[in-house]
């Protein structure tokens, strides 16, 4: 399977083998106060309990253990806002390979933490998607590392994508799945599994107003690019790919986006009523679901929670407690 051919579900089946023996089988929690809230059963798959703290892992753990052994020696590079890269450093660690991290300035504390924790040597550019870039090329250039693109690459794509399977087993007869919307790698893996095993089920993004490149996007009929984040949401504020937005089209995925203060709401819901510490990129789907409550009312629904790292000093934390 080489990078930017989109993956298919043996693909996904083959990341799960890859990873089992590094990644947890995630708990699906449920709260009766929250399903009379929305009017629907949800399932909350926790990804947010999942090593490093979020879903990324998966798909980074399957993009190192998919190297050939000449490659893996010379490491991996990627960038990220934090949960990519923290996950990608911890993969690497359990090959034993070095790990680059470019990371933007700005960005969470706690997600710079875990990625030191893990080994990651971190860059620091600049808070722009092009600065990313660029300084990730020139790392790789340097270093001769491999590009683990944070959503772009089928490997990481594949590697998200064994949610679903995991999930179906966990909870059979879903109507719908509802994940957040970023870069796009987690929804375009669990789009391609979902149609596969269970083309029946819906499939949703969540994203913030804020941030709704993927929304935009799909509304005019191509890429949109220009747009400047303004969301609490930082996990969330990469354009979306351009195989990742051309797999939403293909699948039928719809996208709704939110305002960060229904955001920060949900988050004190889940909080409040699943005892569960998840950062805004995570209460996104919950704050989407309740939006557009007529959408999913009586429906079985499965909600990814995609991470908890949140930091215990942020404005987003403070205003939840």
């Amino acid at each position: 399977m080489t990078r930017f051919t989109n993956p298919v579900l043996a693909d996904i089946r083959a990341a799960a083998a890859r990873i089992a023996p590094y990644a947890r089988v995630t708990p699906v929690m449920c709260s009766e106060a929250l399903d009379e809230l929305a009017g629907a059963s949800m399932y909350f798959k926790c990804e947010h309990l999942q090593r490093g703290g979020a879903f990324k892992f998966r798909g980074a753990c399957n993009a190192v253990w998919a190297l050939a052994e000449d490659d893996a020696r010379r490491g991996v590079v990627t960038h990220s806002s934090g949960n990519h890269g923290a996950a990608l450093a911890l993969a690497a660690r359990t090959r034993g390979i070095p790990a680059h991290i470019v990371v933007p300035e700005g960005a969470v504390a706690a997600k710079l933490v875990n990625i030191e924790r893990a080994g990651g040597t971190i860059h620091r550019c600049a808070p722009t998607q092009a600065a990313r870039e660029e300084t990730c090329a020139r790392v790789q250039r340097e270093t001769g590392a491999t590009l683990v693109h944070p959503y772009a690459d089928a490997r990481v794509m594949a590697g998200q994508g064994t949610i679903i399977p995991e999930l179906l087993q966990q909870v059979p007869d879903l109507n719908v799945v509802i994940t957040p919307v970023g870069g796009g790698g987690l929804i375009s893996g669990c789009a391609i599994a979902l149609r596969a095993l269970a083309p029946a089920v819906g499939i949703f993004g969540a994203e913030p107003a804020g941030a709704d490149d993927a929304l935009q996007s799909l509304q005019r009929g191509q890429r949109v690019t220009d747009t400047v984040p303004d969301t609490i949401c930082d996990g969330l504020r990469a354009t979306i790919g351009v195989p990742n937005l051309a797999l939403l089209r293909e699948l039928r995925v719809e996208v709704i986006a939110v305002e960060d203060a229904a955001t920060l709401a949900a988050m004190r819901l889940l909080w409040s009523e699943l005892k569960q510490t998840i950062e805004p990129s995570s209460a996104v789907v919950l704050a989407a679901l309740l939006k557009v409550r007529e959408r999913f009312a009586g429906k079985r629904v499965g909600v990814v929670l995609s991470g908890g790292n949140v930091d215990v000093d942020s404005p987003a934390f403070a205003a939840r407690h």
